[in-house]
């Protein structure tokens, strides 16, 4: 490429972050603050590393590359969930956004790769043994460490019957395995049911907290009293899909008083979600839940709701850590920026998304007991869940 070109391409780099950091595309400018000043200062640096990229690298760079790398990492810096499209992700993240099959995980971004938060029981994913903190290394022979998490998500997409190849770095195993899986449309379980202790506790577990599952709780939660069951024992672990506003609902159905939830960022305006008494369905039942590192998003905010407020006992390990709100800004290459611009707090001011949701009583869960030639192995059937039987426990020692 001719000199000249690529010096003008270096200042379009340039001039699209300005333009996205800098907010240049709203109507009217405000006197330089601040903060604005140290961003051009900023801006500068990155237009000199470029400019010694482009003129003293040891080979002739490929100059769209380095800039979709570091708008990528600039993004990313902020949060997992924030992150870089160039045209051609962007064009194709539009185009097969929603409605498509999938493998069974859900993903998120962490020490810079992919990493499965959970995954949907009878899934393909489940079905090849995948487990909560595998890191996925590649999809499609792409790092993900060079990807966004829409991307990520993106690639997990696709029509039923198609497959993707991954490669997973599992617990104990130096190299990482490629897996194949085809992907499906797998069917959400109902929300399961056990009756417990005489059937004085009654056991709940949702696998996602849509309007469908969160009303499934409702209907039991409101025959909570008849039957002897009087005690309540949800259990969120691997719950990591969810919409937040039914999250806030499910809360409400279990606490008369007190904040749920707060959202708010740097140009969003507070919002703070407090319990209804009229939308209340079992205020006084007791109520224990479980969680463990593959609770997220959803799950998360009742979770801390419910701790927070007082109105139950959690049990398990600390949750994954997801919860903000983004929001699309499409760039004038036909790129894209996509920005957490609020994050969920709980009741306490912690940021989910920060913090996680650390239980009042900490339990480890199961580990598989494969040797290193078999760490893809389950756990064994008759492996003792030390986290439910610790739930049991504290609800059985609590008066109805």
């Amino acid at each position: 490429m001719p000199r000249i070109p690529k010096i003008l391409l270096l200042l379009a780099s340039v001039a699209l972050v300005l333009t996205v950091f800098l907010g240049a595309n709203a109507t009217g400018v405000s006197a330089a603050s601040d903060p604005q000043e140290n961003a051009y200062r900023q801006i500068n640096v990155y237009s000199e590393v470029l400019s010694h990229i482009q003129s003293d690298y040891v080979e002739e760079p490929n100059i769209p590359s380095v800039t979709n790398g570091a708008l990528r990492g600039l993004a990313e810096s902020l949060d997992s969930e924030s992150g870089y499209l160039s045209p051609e992700e962007n064009k194709s993240y539009k185009t097969l956004k929603g409605g498509k099959a999938q493998v069974g995980i859900n993903v998120s971004k962490r020490y810079g790769y992919a990493t499965i938060v959970s995954v949907v029981p009878n899934s393909p994913a489940d079905k090849a043994n995948l487990n909560d903190g595998d890191i996925i290394e590649s999809i499609s022979d792409k790092s993900t460490h060079d990807l966004s998490l829409a991307s990520i998500e993106m690639m997990l997409r696709g029509e039923p019957g198609t497959t993707v190849t991954i490669a997973v770095v599992r617990p104990r195993k130096a190299a990482p395995d490629k897996i194949d899986l085809t992907r499906a449309i797998t069917p959400l379980a109902p929300v399961a049911e056990t009756l417990y202790e005489n059937s004085t506790i009654l056991y709940l577990k949702p696998g996602i907290l849509d309007h469908d599952h969160v009303s499934q709780i409702e209907g039991k939660l409101k025959g909570l009293n008849k039957g002897g069951n009087k005690k309540l024992l949800l259990d969120l672990r691997n719950v990591a899909d969810g919409d937040m506003v039914e999250a806030q609902r499910l809360a409400n159905m279990l606490l008369k008083s007190g904040t749920i939830s707060v959202l708010e960022g740097q140009k969003f305006a507070k919002q703070t979600v407090t319990a209804d008494p009229s939308k209340t369905v079992a205020e006084k039942a007791p109520v224990v839940l479980l969680v463990n590192r593959g609770t997220a998003g959803a799950a998360e905010l009742v979770t801390a709701a419910l701790q927070d407020n007082k109105r139950a006992e959690v049990v398990g390990e600390k949750t994954f850590g997801i919860g903000s709100q983004q929001k699309t800004f499409d760039l004038p290459d036909g790129g894209a920026l996509i920005l957490s611009v609020a994050k969920y707090a709980t009741p306490a001011g912690k940021k989910i998304e920060d913090d996680g949701v650390v239980p009042g009583v900490l339990v480890a869960g199961a580990i598989d007991d494969g040797d290193d030639d078999n760490a893809a192995a389950p756990a064994r059937k008759d492996q003792v869940d030390d986290q439910l039987s610790k739930a049991l426990e504290i609800l059985k020692n609590k008066a109805a």
